[in-house]
């Protein structure tokens, strides 16, 4: 249908938006449901998904004799109305296929309450004194709850990982007055010997450092007001495509109020061991969509375990706190809480000298594929139905064009072509739209998200991971990705081609579906 628009395109969509959104849930979760045998089942395909209950942030994975260990925020009493988090740990050697170990910090064991987000390290040199090779945790508690009297606690664990033991009930790092300070992210420094923390102190992330994991002097601090309360911090060094080295700072933030996105930014720079100097003030973000929060990145290790020192992984909480209780995976499956794709991450040098982290889909995805359905090249002018179906799959495909103003894919589209996600560019931007199908925003203010594009180069590869309840783009090299969170009927397993203002080619067009066991019934079950 020669002479589409995008108007045209998403017309359906602003007519239909309103009928088919969720309701918003309150903060307290309902009762646990009985599941109806005829309920329909949202939990993902091959995205990591926490076995019960609750999840919201993951925390940085350690690699522990060649498993990697991802703790992540667990509540097991979710359902049931209550609040607060442990620790829950699964284990993965690929990172794609993970197993349920179960609570590794509980939740209440002391009087300062649940714990929080925080950072485990293996003490190889018994710094603290709990033996070569124990797993210290530092957590943040919030004794008496609330945000306004946060600090860091400290366990231990003896058994690889798997159960940790609290040292005592006093702080390591106490509380100088101050709200919003939390979500220790530890590292070894080893150019000076010693241990430094990032800290999430509101509009800054302060730096500490220690020689035994248990003690801990302020250092400096680095600030941005930008973007609302920082969290989740996040520092590291890799070496860049050119050979540079550069050191990272990271932490979860949302730019939405100043029209950026509700993510994980980050800033190239330096890093002397007590202040991080960046190379723009200006932040950049892992992810631009809507749904990619308290991300963390960590170590990629080679096949003997050695780190890459140019490669690190990712990955991303699901979901937005606008929202985080909006979600049908409660009533038929019993749970809240999906992760991003692991994602693995390089650093690049741009045409104009500076440097931006690229991501990519974690290789060992491809171990995984049970289908692959290879439909070459396609012309489209207008919109072209395919034939495949399915509710999770990953497509990619480079669309060139000499004309058209914009092109792209429609995934989990009705059979009437009413309800449909876009994906692709248009004019000088990428964007990934939900607004056509239901999704948690009740608001509609988070719909659609965009991206810069070269509107003169003719051509863009897009890689788009689909799963029951989420839609993950990628951009080209990797520079832009999108994630939204996404609750299509499990009737809409349509898939469209369109192309506006001119006719587009989808080169070397490629389906692939995946079979990935899952992590088992989990803690809470």
């Amino acid at each position: 249908m020669r002479g589409l628009s995008r108007r045209a395109l998403f017309a359906s969509t602003a007519a239909g938006a309103g009928t088919v959104l969720l309701p918003a849930a309150s903060a307290r979760a309902r009762p646990r449901p009985e599941p109806s045998a005829g309920c329909a089942h949202y939990r993902a395909d091959y995205h990591f998904t926490v076995p019960a209950q609750w999840k919201n942030d993951p925390q940085r994975p350690v690699w522990i004799d060649g498993t990697y260990h991802c703790y992540y925020l667990c509540n097991t009493d979710y359902l049931d109305g209550q609040v607060g988090t442990a620790w829950a740990l699964a284990t993965s050697t690929d990172l794609v296929s993970f197993t349920d170990r179960g609570i590794a910090v509980p939740k209440d064991t002391t009087v300062n309450g649940d714990v929080w987000s925080g950072s485990a390290v293996v003490d190889t040199g018994d710094t603290a004194g709990f033996g070569a090779g124990a797993v210290v945790a530092l957590v943040t508690m919030s004794p008496g709850g609330g945000t306004d009297h946060q600090e860091q606690f400290l366990y231990y664990s003896t058994d690889g990982g798997r159960t940790f033991t609290h040292h005592g009930t006093d702080p390591v790092l106490a509380n100088p007055g101050v709200a919003d300070f939390r979500d220790p992210k530890v590292i070894r420094d080893d150019d000076r010997d010693r241990w430094v923390m990032a800290l999430a102190e509101r509009h800054r992330i302060g730096f500490y450092h220690s020689a035994d994991l248990l003690s801990w002097t302020y250092a400096g601090a680095f600030a941005e007001d930008g973007i609302g309360v920082l969290e989740c911090p996040d520092l590291f060094r890799i070496t860049a495509d050119d050979g540079t080295p550069k050191w990272v700072l990271g932490a979860s933030g949302d730019g939405t109020g100043s029209g950026r996105p509700p993510t994980y930014a980050y800033w190239t720079g330096s890093f002397d061991g007590g202040a991080f100097t960046a190379d723009s003030a200006e932040p950049q973000w892992l992810d631009h969509g809507w749904d990619w929060y308290a991300a963390v990145t960590f170590e990629k290790r080679d096949a003997d375990g050695t780190p890459d020192p140019a490669g690190r992984y990712a990955v991303g909480w699901l979901n937005n706190w606008a929202y985080a209780h909006t979600t049908p995976t409660i009533d038929c499956d019993g749970f809240n809480g999906t992760d991003s794709i692991v994602r693995e991450i390089t650093l690049k040098r741009s045409a104009s000298g500076g440097y931006y982290l690229a991501s990519r889909p974690v290789a060992a995805l491809d171990g995984y594929v049970s289908r692959t359905v290879r439909l070459g090249d396609l012309t489209v002018d207008g919109t072209r139905v395919l034939d495949h179906t399915g509710v999770s799959y990953e497509l990619s495909t480079e669309i060139t064009w000499s004309e058209a103003t914009g092109a792209g894919v429609q995934v989990r589209r009705s059979p009437d072509g009413g309800r449909h996600i876009d994906a692709g560019v248009y004019g000088d931007y990428a964007f990934l739209n939900r607004r056509g199908t239901v999704n948690p925003d009740t608001g509609g203010a988070r719909q659609e998200s965009r991206t810069p594009f070269d509107a003169s180069a003719g051509r863009v590869r897009l890689r788009i991971l689909v799963d029951r309840t989420s839609v993950e783009m990628f951009v080209d090299d990797g520079r832009y990705v999108h994630s939204a969170e996404v609750f299509p009927y499990l009737i809409d397993n349509r898939l469209a081609l369109f192309a506006v203002g001119g006719t587009a080619v989808f080169r070397n067009t490629v389906i692939r579906e995946f079979a990935v066991p899952g992590p088992g019934p989990g803690p809470g079950a």
